[in-house]
């Protein structure tokens, strides 16, 4: 049989659970992601905040280059790195954009020059060893011109490019074995280098340009006599046995040119000015003993003098000092 009574619902007779969500646990979920983005959006802005000019920088050759690895330095720092490498639109050249940071703005001016230091192993020196495991960089000497975004690049490193001095051109028929860094020399003294050497206009003569280091530009005079001072001669006679001549092991194997002034009175050269440049030693030059002051290296307690005639004072003073 069915009974007829209604059937009680008991669930609504039980106590019914009340949740108590903390409001710190739904406040993390939205501090974790925005404290992340603000972190994230001051480290993008230090890291723009440090960029400075885009330039390119157009070389014959970009062997090694690789974007985001190679490093762009000026005196061992690293001032800026490469930001894309690509051909040029004449296809003659490869196009490397660099991205300079803002503290090396000053860089971008016209006169800077850019090249590439690759491992160079050459006859008396070598170079870029450093860039063995760590790949090609690029460094630079910056100009004081104007600004600019375009630069040529070249493909050695420059020859005493910063050092100052008296630069002079020397004329000859023939290069012989001189090159860019050949060593200058005055009584066997390294005074100089060969920073480049081309062809004349009329392509019958060799043009060497010379840099003079500035301590010892006074020894160039207007009778200055240079010849190149490559390899070795040999001389003997009879009675006097065999005779070996070569200014130094480096100018032998490297090449190099010597000079040497006649007369201490003869008004000083100036930038610019072309000497012709001898096969060998004129006559008597080596035995030439002029004396001309040069100034001292700028030390700590010493002093400095232009002339004989300010040498003298010192001379006998010390001449004095001894006799008494």
């Amino acid at each position: 049989m069915n009974d007829p009574r209604p059937k009680r619902d008991f669930s609504q007779d039980l106590p019914r659970a009340v949740t108590d969500r903390p409001r710190w646990r739904a406040l993390l979920v939205w501090i974790v992601p925005l404290v992340a983005a603000i972190v994230a959006g001051y480290l993008v802005f230090d890291r723009v905040r440090e960029y400075g000019p885009q330039i390119t920088v157009h070389f014959k050759d970009g062997g090694g280059v690789r974007v985001g690895q190679t490093a762009v330095r000026y005196r061992g720092v690293p001032i800026g790195e490469v930001t894309k490498v690509g051909l040029s639109d004449d296809l003659k050249s490869v196009a490397i954009g660099i991205r300079l940071q803002r503290s090396a703005a000053s860089i971008a001016k016209e006169g800077s020059t850019f090249w590439i230091v690759r491992p160079e192993v050459g006859i008396g020196s070598i170079t870029g060893l450093s860039t063995v495991i760590t790949g090609p960089e690029i460094q630079v000497v910056p100009g004081t011109g104007a600004e600019k975004k375009e630069f040529e690049g070249l493909e050695r490193a420059p020859a005493a490019l910063e050092e100052r001095g008296l630069k002079v051109i020397l004329r000859g028929r023939r290069l012989g074995s001189l090159s860019r860094g050949s060593p200058v020399y005055y009584r066997g003294v390294e005074v100089g280098v060969v920073q480049a050497a081309d062809l004349g206009s009329n392509s019958a003569i060799v043009d060497v340009q010379v840099l003079i280091r500035q301590r010892y530009a006074p020894l160039v005079r207007s009778g200055s006599a240079f010849w190149n001072a490559s390899g070795f001669s040999v001389s003997g006679g009879l009675f006097k046995g065999v005779q070996l001549h070569m200014e130094s092991m480096k100018s032998a194997a490297a090449g190099g040119i010597a000079f040497a002034t006649p007369s201490a009175q003869a008004p000083r050269a100036k930038e610019g000015d072309v000497f012709e440049l001898l096969e060998a030693a004129p006559k008597g030059a080596t035995d030439w003993a002029t004396r001309i002051a040069l100034p001292k290296e700028q030390q700590e307690g010493t002093q400095s003098f232009k002339s004989d005639e300010d040498a003298k004072p010192h001379r006998q003073g010390r001449q004095s000092a001894k006799e008494d």
